[in-house]
């Protein structure tokens, strides 16, 4: 290996194995998905075939910019994981521990309002329209007899 090659590459506050081409690296930044990160390597203009361990402070600096700017290059609003804030009414795109906070309060607000969705989140139920009566169950098994010696 060159010696300009990195075998920890920080991008967005993020710690990035360095073996990986770009686009499977950017990927591993909680909140951006293989498909964004594709997007993000097109618009930073970097070759998605090469190793992020071998890029420039300047490519990585661009690339930490798309993911940080994403209206400034063009990257539609569906691709963003935070559309119509509604605290800004903006599109956003969050990663890595903003992401984590964003939910948790999304959950706590849905809590205090007394949604659906809150109930269910409180009460630790499925809250998507899984079935639960065989699933999800917590505790001794329901409905089943042990056998008994003697």
């Amino acid at each position: 290996m060159p010696r300009d090659f990195r075998h920890i590459v920080r991008v967005a506050e993020a710690d990035i194995d360095g073996t990986l081409k770009v686009p499977y690296a950017i990927s591993k930044i909680k909140g951006i998905g293989i498909n964004l990160a594709h997007l993000i390597v097109r618009r930073a203009g970097i070759d998605p075939e090469t190793r992020i361990g071998f890029l420039s402070d300047e490519e990585i600096e661009r690339i930490s910019d798309v993911i940080v700017n994403p209206s400034k290059y063009n990257i539609p609003d569906w691709y963003l994981n935070r559309r119509k804030d509604l605290e800004t009414g903006k599109s956003l795109l969050l990663i890595g521990a903003d992401l984590t906070f964003k939910v948790k309060t999304d959950i706590e607000k849905m809590k205090a309002m007394k949604s659906w969705r809150g109930y269910r989140h409180a009460y630790r139920l499925k809250v998507r329209g899984q079935r639960t009566r065989t699933t999800g169950r917590v505790g001794k098994a329901v409905g089943v007899k042990k056998k008994r010696r003697g």
